[in-house]
């Protein structure tokens, strides 16, 4: 029998209050589909459970000098919204693929990315949307950008006393066209196999004025293949080049084998979705 505490605080500063009095004894809890997971599974044993659902001015979708989305936000939020399917729809993308809908209308983007799972579905989208994530603790707020936030697997540089309160993606991803592919053997309720997300500058002439690509389960944390998304800056949108994106960003990439897919199987996969994604980025962008 497990035996914990829940409490449930209405503001911030009773989090941090907790924390405090608490210490190691301590969890943060948000929508619960990982934490409780990881209790079931004894990979967690917590003194205490200090719920995040009374911080209700945490769900939030807004775009004022850039896009702004609480850390409480669930995942049903993002797909429901017309603001995230339009100007940020790699993130509509990932959102509408997590679990079930019961799990996406509990889930939250913050819970999400500090759980810090190498397969997170939001991670990628947020990786190639420039994100920057947005830490709370009693000493005040600091932003990390996202591609900065995961040191390793189910590990990143927030601190024990820190809740993500907010997301800041910049407004100049409204030139961009964004993507992402689940690719899973089904199509819900099951982890990816492989994420890849793409975003994509394009000058009326389909040249490529900036690119990026994330990539998730390919390595300890969510990556960005820059040496891909180098390649392609200037280049005109030709599928040649597309290709040879999707070749060397599998190259960047340093898949392991595991009960849902091979590594070699993984690099391959990545070679097949750059470009596809890359070509849905475009279409979404009014290019092609």
């Amino acid at each position: 029998m497990l035996n914990y505490d829940y409490i449930k605080p209405e503001s911030i500063k009773d989090v941090f209050s907790l924390l405090k009095e608490y210490g190691a004894e301590a969890t943060l809890i948000a929508g619960g589909t990982d934490v409780m997971v990881n209790i079931r599974n004894r990979k967690l044993s917590p003194g205490v459970l200090i719920s995040l659902r009374g911080l209700m001015d945490l769900q939030y979708i807004n775009k004022n000098k850039g896009y702004h989305i609480g850390g409480m936000t669930t995942h049903r939020m993002l797909e429901q919204s017309e603001l995230v399917k339009n100007e940020l729809s790699a993130l509509h993308d990932g959102a509408s693929r997590v679990g079930s809908v019961q799990i996406r209308n509990v889930a939250t983007i913050g819970g999400n990315i500090c759980n810090a799972a190498p397969s997170a579905d939001t991670a990628g989208p947020l990786l190639v949307l420039d994100a920057v994530v947005v830490l709370e603790g009693p000493e005040g707020k600091r932003k990390i950008p996202v591609a900065e936030f995961f040191t390793g697997p189910s590990t990143t540089v927030r601190r024990e006393d820190e809740v993500l309160v907010e997301f800041d993606i910049p407004e100049d991803n409204s030139r961009y066209g964004s993507a992402y592919w689940k690719h899973s053997r089904r199509k819900a309720m099951d982890l990816p196999i492989l994420g890849v997300a793409v975003a994509l500058n394009l000058a009326e002439d389909r040249t490529i004025v900036d690119a990026r690509i994330g990539l998730s389960v390919v390595a300890p944390t969510p990556i960005r293949a820059l040496r891909a998304e180098e390649y392609l800056k200037g280049k005109s949108f030709r599928e040649d080049v597309l290709l040879e994106a999707g070749r060397i960003a599998s190259s960047e990439a340093s898949p392991r084998d595991s009960i849902r897919g091979k590594a070699w199987y993984r690099g391959d996969m990545i070679k097949v979705f750059v470009p596809r994604m890359a070509k849905l980025a475009a279409e979404r962008r009014g290019v092609i």
